[in-house]
């Protein structure tokens, strides 16, 4: 068993920064890769980033070139850095297991102002 626990969540301003965390509780090296998600109030989950157990990056479109998607798998845990972040960006994220999305973490609330 593995625990996915996010972290890093808050209100900033539009055009500011945050850094996500997703620590995992057991050995994350034994999924594939790691997702990030994002869900936002009345609206479909969307698929932000995955970072493979090798480090291979693959990112949304909305997030190219401002997200940064890393991991440390000696300390169990993926970042995701958002940078110029934006209202419409306001949203629960979460991170899980992928691509079989059999654990998710129990997601940090992030809110951007304009």
């Amino acid at each position: 068993q593995v625990q996915l626990v996010e972290s890093g969540g808050g209100l900033v301003q539009a055009g500011g920064s945050l850094r996500l965390t997703c620590a995992a509780y057991g050995n994350i090296n034994i999924f594939v890769a790691i997702a990030w998600y994002r869900q936002a109030p009345g609206k479909q989950r969307e698929l932000v980033a995955t970072i493979t157990r090798g480090g291979s990056t693959t990112y949304a479109d909305s997030a190219k070139d401002r997200f940064t998607n890393y991991r440390d798998n000696i300390q169990n845990t993926v970042y995701l850095q958002m940078n110029n972040l934006r209202p419409e960006e306001t949203a629960v994220y979460y991170c899980s297991e992928y691509p079989k999305l059999g654990y998710w973490g129990q997601g940090t609330q992030v809110s951007i102002s304009s």
